[in-house]
């Protein structure tokens, strides 16, 4: 059964293969003429009220399905492309799921037009000023819970909620240390600390950090000034340290080699006299008379007066 629209499309049709009926002198009569304006009309509508039933969802992105009239949100979000929807009963919200970064400086060229270092206390209670920057991600499948609890864009949360769990991570770690153990050895464990102590903060909304950077840190000038004043007698320190081990260590090999040659030279001291007393044991009349012997040219000594020596040889007897 054919319906009063499905009839206006027929004449509509109709009018559209001779676009002169309906007008005066164009070949058709007033009242074909208003039918086809009417049947542009219902057409419009009709494009009025489907083009919104249809919602594109980004790349990158997921759709939030709101129900008015307090309805509350779809748990499952909506994926990129298109989606069908009801537009007199609900609205869609889109929030990104691709890395962002969010950098908070008192800089007004970096981040926001606003001064947002973060501001902590260290254990001292000296007062902290920070530049930190961020990078993160949304879950997609919590997206939904971060609308139901925040009811805003992921710009106002960063630099609402984000923010403030930033400064919270931060107080309850850099609280717990010394300024100058934060500028120094332990830096390192300090962001990494804050990065795991902030993690917990946003896992219940579906927020990842990626990356958490400690850019800036500004102290009291006077803590800063106290603070190289100790490095540089430290170092001090240390360098003379290092000398007195190296005058130690020399002075003990020194001591040694001094040992070893005192023990060296009583050695042979000790081996010298032995000898002496061994040879000074060997040498005896007889011996003395041979080696004479041995080097006798066979003359006869001159002499004059006195009777001549007589040399004994080995194995000869005494003249009687």
């Amino acid at each position: 059964m054919a319906t009063p629209i499905d009839s206006t499309f027929d004449e509509l049709r109709s009018s559209l293969r001779n676009p002169l009926n309906g007008i005066p002198g164009g070949g058709g009569d007033s009242g074909t003429f208003m039918k086809l304006a009417a049947g542009l009309v219902v057409l419009m509508v009709l494009l009025f009220l489907v083009r919104p039933s249809v919602a594109y969802i980004e790349p990158g992105h997921v759709g939030i399905v709101i129900h008015r009239g307090g309805g509350g949100v779809d748990p499952t979000p909506l994926g990129p492309g298109f989606h069908l929807r009801n537009p007199l009963m609900t609205q869609i919200q889109e929030y990104p799921t691709f890395m962002q970064t969010l950098v908070l400086t008192r800089e007004s060229t970096e981040g926001s037009p606003n001064n947002d270092e973060i501001n902590v206390n260290s254990v001292e209670g000296q007062p902290l000023s920070l530049d930190v920057s961020m990078s993160f991600e949304l879950s997609g499948d919590k997206v939904p819970q971060l609308y139901q609890t925040f009811r805003t864009d992921v710009e106002t949360i960063s630099h609402g909620y984000i923010r403030q769990a930033i400064r919270q991570s931060l107080q309850e770690v850099v609280g717990n240390e010394e300024i100058a153990a934060i500028l120094g050895p332990k830096k390192a464990e300090v962001v990494t600390r804050t990065q795991a102590n902030l993690q917990k903060r946003l896992d219940p909304y579906g927020i990842v950090v990626r990356q958490f950077t400690l850019n800036e840190f500004r102290a009291p000038k006077a803590v800063i000034d106290a603070i190289s004043l100790k490095n540089v007698m430290q170092q001090q320190a240390l360098t003379a340290q290092n000398e007195l081990q190296k005058n130690t260590f020399q002075a003990q090999g020194d001591s040694i080699k001094a040992a070893g040659r005192a023990k060296a030279i009583t050695a042979e001291a000790e081996a010298q006299a032995r000898a002496n007393e061994l040879l000074s044991k060997s040498i005896t009349n007889t011996l003395v008379q041979y080696e004479m012997a041995k080097r006798w040219n066979g003359q006869m000594p001159q002499v004059t007066g006195g009777a001549m020596p007589m040399l004994q040889l080995p194995g000869s007897k005494n003249p009687e």
